[in-house]
C-alpha cells in the first residue's frame, strides 16, 4: 500500500543506448578535391608532386553498398590502365630488344596502341591488387594539365631533388666509436647513427 518503487536502470545500459543513437555506419560521405601541384610530398622520381585544392569542389553520399560498387568500378579502371601501361612497356621492350637497339616504331607507340582485347582485367582479383603505385613524371604532369594546371612551378622540381639527395646522406661518418666533437649527429643533439 503505497507508491510503486521506480525501477532502477543500469548506468551501463543507458550509455550503450546513447552510443547506439549517435554512431551511424549506414552511409559514406566522400569529398572531392581538384588536383593541384603538390608542394607536400616527395615523389621517388623527378618532376613535380601531386596535391589537391584547399577546399573540396563537390560532396557525394553513398550507402555502404553503393560505395563498395563505386570502389569496385574505380579499382577496375585503375587496374585496366596499369595493365595497359605494362603491356605497352612490354611491346616497347620487345621492339627494342630490351632497350639495346633503337626503334622508331617503339618510340611512336602510345596507350592507344594497346587494345582492350589485350587486357584481361576480369581474371585478376581487384581487391588483392595494390593500387598505390608510384606515378611516372610524365603521367603526373599529364594529370596536372588535365586538371587545369597550366603553369607548373619548376622550382619545386629542384627543391624535391635537393630533399631526395639530403635523404641519401643521413647520419654521420662515425665508425666503431663516436667522437662527439666530430659527430654530426651528436652536434645536432641526436643519438649517433
Amino acid at each position: 500500500s503505497g507508491f510503486p518503487l521506480p525501477t532502477a536502470t543500469s548506468i551501463l545500459k543507458r550509455q550503450k543506448q546513447l552510443r547506439r543513437k549517435n554512431v551511424r555506419f549506414d552511409q559514406v560521405t566522400v569529398y572531392y578535391f581538384a588536383r593541384r601541384q603538390g608542394f607536400t610530398s616527395v615523389p621517388s622520381q623527378g618532376g613535380s608532386s601531386l596535391g589537391m585544392a584547399q577546399r573540396h569542389n563537390s560532396v557525394r553520399r553513398y550507402t555502404l553498398c553503393e560505395f563498395a560498387q563505386e570502389q569496385e568500378v574505380n579499382h577496375r579502371e585503375i587496374l585496366r590502365e596499369h595493365l595497359k601501361e605494362e603491356k605497352l612497356h612490354a611491346k616497347k621492350m620487345k621492339l627494342t630488344k630490351n632497350g639495346t637497339v633503337e626503334s622508331e616504331e617503339a618510340d611512336g607507340l602510345t596507350l592507344e596502341d594497346v587494345s582492350d582485347d589485350d587486357i584481361d582485367v576480369e581474371n585478376v582479383e581487384v581487391d588483392d591488387y595494390f593500387f598505390l603505385q608510384p606515378l611516372p613524371t610524365k603521367r603526373r604532369r599529364a594529370l596536372l594539365r588535365a586538371s587545369g594546371v597550366h603553369r607548373i612551378d619548376a622550382e619545386e622540381k629542384q627543391e624535391l631533388r635537393a630533399i631526395r639527395l639530403s635523404r641519401e646522406e643521413c647520419g654521420c661518418d662515425c665508425r666503431l666509436y663516436c667522437d662527439p666533437e666530430a659527430c654530426a649527429c651528436s652536434q645536432a643533439g641526436i643519438k649517433c647513427q
